[in-house]
């Protein structure tokens, strides 16, 4: 009864964390060059989210590598815009991609 009870509340706990967070369906590509619109820009997590003309939505974390271009010169993060066009180079590392280069294109 103990290992139910416990097992009842591990998994109310993961739901209660699941509803927390937001469930986004992201997708992850090959290793590439995409271009899309970017349809979100979180600034405190350096993190937006891609979205390509074939429908899917990448996310993508930001690293201390990355780097963020507008008409070839180096911007920082919070020149990027929610709706604007980006072009970004990605490497998918597992089942996460990070991005290598991002370039605002409008």
């Amino acid at each position: 009864m103990k290992k139910l009870f416990t097992a009842l509340m591990f998994a109310s706990g993961i739901l209660v964390l699941q509803s927390c967070g937001e469930n986004k369906k992201t997708d992850v590509v090959e290793s590439g060059t995409y271009q899309g619109v970017a349809e979100e820009v979180e600034a405190d997590e350096k993190e937006i989210y891609v979205r390509t003309p074939d429908d899917k939505l990448l996310e993508l974390y930001f690293t201390d590598s990355t780097k963020l271009t507008k008409a070839g010169s180096v911007v920082p993060f919070d020149a990027l815009k929610e709706k604007g066009k980006v072009e970004v180079q990605v490497e998918k590392k597992g089942n996460k991609l990070v991005p290598v280069a991002v370039s605002i294109l409008d």
